[in-house]
């Protein structure tokens, strides 16, 4: 429990902040996997487009603090080596 009103503000704005930074993690998380599920469905078109929509969605976040930058490139990566792989075949 707070002892003091500015440290019951800083708790209070704390709640806000930490709902407003799991709902960008998880549309975080959706972005990722559904480039993933795209990816992995075959369909190179389809998982180009869903690549194309996650990449924003995680430099978003990684300006917001909500990831790290080397995580975001780190997921981007990743992300783009399943692609290329993908139209290859």
């Amino acid at each position: 429990m707070a002892n003091s009103p500015q440290a019951a503000k800083r708790a209070r704005q704390a709640v806000g902040r930490r709902a407003r930074n799991m709902s960008a993690r998880s549309k975080l998380r959706s972005a990722i996997g559904k480039a993933v599920q795209a990816i992995d469905s075959g369909n190179a078109e389809e998982a180009a487009v869903a690549y194309r929509e996650a990449t924003p969605v995680i430099d978003s976040m990684a300006g917001k603090g909500i990831i790290r930058p080397n995580k975001a490139a780190r997921h981007k990566t990743r992300l783009n080596k399943r692609l290329k792989s993908l139209s290859a075949n």
